[in-house]
């Protein structure tokens, strides 16, 4: 069983009237979620709404351990918990793209997500768009998300991170909720270890800090502190940006006594005998 301390903040920036990003943060769920919103007349603001109500209602279906239906799209080639958290984010984007179809104000809204959810004794990090998910090991960090842009992908084809582009592709988005009936998500599922810290944020921040920056304000702050850093740091850069950070470490492994579960196997035995 992973413990953990997190904390997440958002800030409007300095250049923007509204706030589009929108994230969640659950040590009871053990989900973290940043969805960051686009599209005019405050769409953007719901359909990053959408995305993490949608996210964690489904989510919430199987915190008590309890027998639930789970939803048909399944990949056989992944885990249960890796498939659990596919089937949210393409709810998610189903949500999105019903509400864009049936609202014209919300016509061709969308936006990203980058969730975290911890098992036992793992992690799933899945996303869509360009929102980072970092997770930083000792002295290093690594990005576990993969960005869904026009940049990141010339420069996957090319083999070359200098890719020279004009600037008004650089964030456009290859991929995106909300943008069509379904969507592909990147997703890993890895061990999850003591001292692990992963950073979830929007574009906001990683486009004024570098990783190394990150990692230098995380590795030895309490999540809530880092949060309050990073954005201070953003906004001191200019804040173009609405600004969106979440910071979660493991505290430690903690094993499940023989008790629970056994009881845990019972509630099992039990649905499974109501049903």
């Amino acid at each position: 069983m992973v413990v953990v301390e997190s904390a997440g903040m958002t800030d409007v920036g300095c250049k923007r009237a509204g706030n589009e990003d929108s994230f969640f943060v659950s040590d009871d769920l053990k989900l973290y979620v940043v969805a960051d919103g686009m599209g005019g007349h405050q769409a953007g603001e719901v359909a990053s709404r959408v995305v993490i109500e949608t996210m964690k209602s489904y989510m919430e279906r199987f915190a008590d351990g309890a027998e639930v239906e789970e939803l048909a799209d399944t990949d056989t080639g992944l885990t249960r918990e890796s498939n659990r958290m596919l089937a949210a984010i393409q709810l998610a984007n189903r949500s999105v793209f019903s509400i864009s179809q049936a609202r014209d104000a919300c016509r061709g809204m969308g936006s990203t997500v980058s969730a975290v959810w911890f098992t036992d004794d793992s992690f799933v990090a899945a996303n869509v768009g360009d929102s980072p998910i970092y997770l930083i090991q000792g002295d290093s960090i690594e990005l576990l998300s993969v960005p869904h842009t026009v940049l990141a992908e010339q420069a996957s084809m090319a083999g070359d991170d200098e890719v020279q582009i004009d600037e008004k592709f650089r964030h456009m988005l290859t991929r995106g909720m909300g943008v069509a009936e379904t969507v592909d998500a990147d997703i890993c599922e890895n061990q999850c270890y003591k001292g692990n810290t992963f950073v979830i944020c929007s574009d906001g921040l990683s486009d004024k800090l570098s990783p190394d920056e990150i990692l230098l304000v995380v590795k030895d702050e309490h999540p809530e502190r880092a949060c309050r850093r990073l954005i201070d740091m953003a906004k001191e850069r200019g804040g173009d940006d609405n600004i969106t950070v979440i910071v979660v470490r493991v505290k430690k492994m903690k094993r499940a006594s023989r008790g629970s579960l056994i009881s845990t196997w019972l509630k099992k035995i039990s649905a499974r005998l109501q049903g």
